[in-house]
């Protein structure tokens, strides 16, 4: 194994070349629709007909390709699921022990209890917690709870929450209301026409947007859906306001925390940021990287998940709350919040450092454990691109976002400083000699910004 501050490819690290992971990306396009089963893991969203596409083995912060190339992955990090790393040695130590206990029977997995204990525990308002395996199907059971409770069909919300049809129907009314949502684009092919006008957007920190939406839909919504935060902090009074016009208006507060969850706390975000939900889901970070969700809340809401049918046997295996309970007490034991912040803040620096050094235009955005950048310039799609290109030359999965890992040591984020920094002198010489040539030295197509079909 390479030092930790050189990525290596093992090979002429400034050729890319294809490999055995874009063949059989080509040729799952023509088995799998779309090609992958997450649109955020296309190689599309990255470095078209160049990104390596699939791994045979992952371990901290250390991904290798399915020709033995090793790379360091500053971007997704499982798609936010990972927050210890790769196949960490105390989560996998739970999970192969409840695999040997058997992962699956007739009876009930005694893990499930202790895990609603212990999410209880951390969020003190909360008194019932269910258990789903991803935040999309997770996020539909609030939801379908919220309406269930209520007896009203109308859902506010802002932020992106999946892909169920509660959510797309918002493109119902009008084809681009999701596009402000994290993810544009998203067309509702499939969504039942009788519900259009159900999914109402409201802007983030627009408390005004959602006071109109509740007037104009008096005693019809039946919850207020919405991330405590994902790319800006609320503004003072924001989610105090949020919280206040769900109580005026009889409506549930259901805060996502899917992306949030226990990176700024140990637990949700709102702990941070003083809001107290009726509901609260969580997916991602709480089991690193294992199948597991779940929505927490008061007890009077969450009996009404006994009134309409929410149930799945995949819901009830072992490995999930075992591994979840692993990647708490972990968090817990290390603090690993803080930790995460500091190395979140670690990177902003070094690309502020390399933006300053090169007289780059970029901007920040995101929370510390969860770092942004993004070009100021008209050719930015093409910069980020670029960006990519020059980093996974350098042997690094890189976008303009990192989740942060506590598998991102001192001495990756120093060579991370230095790919960054070679990466930035490159853009910057080519952007001076005309934005044109920024194009030419792609060595594929622009990255995608959003859903789109794929040939």
């Amino acid at each position: 194994m390479q030092d930790d501050q050189t990525a290596g490819r093992g090979a002429d690290m400034n050729a890319l070349a294809e490999g055995t992971g874009q063949r059989l990306y080509r040729h799952a396009k023509t088995r799998i629709p779309g090609g992958t089963q997450l649109l955020s893991k296309r190689p599309e969203m990255f470095l078209p007909e160049l990104w390596p596409a699939y791994y045979q083995r992952a371990v901290g912060a250390e991904v290798w390709d399915l020709d033995g190339n090793r790379y360091l992955d500053f971007t997704h990090n499982g798609i936010g699921s990972c927050l210890l790393g790769y196949a960490d040695p105390d989560v996998n130590a739970a999970v192969k022990a409840a695999i040997d206990a058997g992962s699956m029977a007739t009876l009930n997995a005694p893990e499930e209890v202790e895990l609603a204990d212990l999410l209880c525990e951390l969020h003190p308002w909360a008194e019932m917690v269910r258990y789903a395996r991803s935040g999309g199907e997770a996020m539909a059971i609030a939801v379908r709870v919220a309406r269930a409770a209520t007896g009203r069909d109308k859902i506010a919300f802002c932020g992106y929450h999946g892909w169920s049809d509660w959510y797309l129907a918002a493109n119902l009314a009008e084809s681009v209301a999701l596009d402000g949502h994290l993810l544009p684009g998203l067309a509702p092919a499939g969504v039942p026409r009788a519900l259009r006008g159900t999914a109402i957007p409201f802007r983030y920190n627009d408390l005004e947007a959602l006071e109109q939406i509740l007037r104009e839909n008096q005693d019809e919504i039946a919850a207020i859906v919405m991330e405590p935060l994902r790319s800006e902090y609320p503004k003072p009074g924001f989610l105090e306001g949020v919280r206040a016009l769900a109580d005026q208006h009889g409506a549930l507060l259901i805060l996502d925390e899917v992306t949030t969850g226990f990176r700024l706390a140990a637990g949700g975000a709102h702990l941070e940021l003083g809001v107290i939900p009726d509901l609260a889901v969580f997916a991602k970070g709480i089991s690193n990287g294992y199948p597991m969700a779940a929505i927490i809340g008061i007890a009077k809401y969450m009996n009404v998940a006994q009134q309409t049918f929410v149930s799945s046997t995949y819901w009830t295996d072992r490995v999930g709350p075992a591994a979840a309970l692993a990647t708490i007490r972990k968090h817990l034991r290390l603090n690993l919040a803080k930790i995460l912040a500091e190395k979140g803040e670690g990177v902003r620096l070094i690309w502020s450092k390399a933006a300053a050094n090169e007289g780059l235009k970029i901007q920040m955005s995101g929370t510390p454990p969860l770092p942004a950048f993004a070009f100021q310039y008209p050719e930015a799609a093409t910069m980020k691109t670029l960006f990519t290109q020059l980093l996974l030359e350098q042997g690094y999965l890189a976008s303009t976002s990192v989740y942060m890992t506590y598998a991102h040591t001192d001495p990756l984020l120093d060579g991370y400083a230095e790919a960054v920094a070679r990466a930035f002198s490159e853009i910057s010489f080519l952007l001076k000699k005309g934005p044109e040539i920024l194009a030419q030295h792609l060595k594929g197509p622009v990255a995608h910004s959003g859903f789109s079909r794929l040939a």
